[in-house]
C-alpha cells in the first residue's frame, strides 16, 4: 500500500525530487553520457551526438528538469522542442531505441536510484522514444 501523503512519480515534481533536484539530474544525465561513451555497446548513441556533447548534456539536463515536473528551463534557452521532429534526422530503429533505455538504466542503476523510480522512469522514456524511431523510420525507412 502507498503513503497517500507521499507525492508518486509523474504527480508534480515528485519524479524530479525523486531524482535530487537539479543537482542529482545534472548527476545523472552526466552519468548517462560518460556510460555512453565508454561503453562499446552504447557507443554508436554517442557518437550520435556532435561534438563537443557538452550541448547536448545541458539540453537533456533541461528538458528533463521540465519533462519531471520542474521548471520548463529548455523551451526558455532553446525554445519549444519536439521530441520526435527534433530527432528525426537520426537513424532509429529497435536497436537504437533499447541502447537509449538501457543506457539511461544503467545510470540510474549507478546513481544508486532504486528500482521502482528506474522502472518507472524507462518505462515513461519509452513513450517518447518509440516516437522518435516511429518518426525517423517513416522518415528513413525501417532498418
Amino acid at each position: 500500500m502507498t503513503d497517500p501523503f507521499t507525492p508518486q512519480y509523474g504527480e508534480g515534481d515528485a519524479t524530479l525530487q525523486a531524482i535530487g533536484g537539479m543537482e542529482g539530474l545534472t548527476q545523472l544525465v552526466n552519468a548517462f553520457y560518460r556510460i555512453m561513451k565508454d561503453t562499446p555497446a552504447y557507443r554508436p548513441l554517442f557518437d550520435m551526438h556532435p561534438q563537443p556533447i557538452d550541448t547536448s548534456i545541458d539540453k537533456l539536463i533541461l528538458f528533463l528538469h521540465g519533462w519531471m515536473g520542474g521548471e520548463r528551463m529548455y523551451a526558455k534557452k532553446y525554445g519549444h522542442i519536439a521530441l520526435p521532429r527534433a530527432h528525426a534526422h537520426l537513424k532509429v530503429d529497435d536497436k537504437e531505441r533499447l541502447m537509449w533505455l538501457n543506457c539511461m538504466s544503467d545510470a540510474l542503476k549507478e546513481c544508486g536510484h532504486p528500482e521502482s523510480l528506474r522502472e518507472y522512469l524507462v518505462s515513461a522514456f519509452s513513450v517518447p522514444a518509440g516516437r522518435i524511431q516511429q518518426v525517423s523510420q517513416a522518415t528513413h525507412g525501417k532498418g
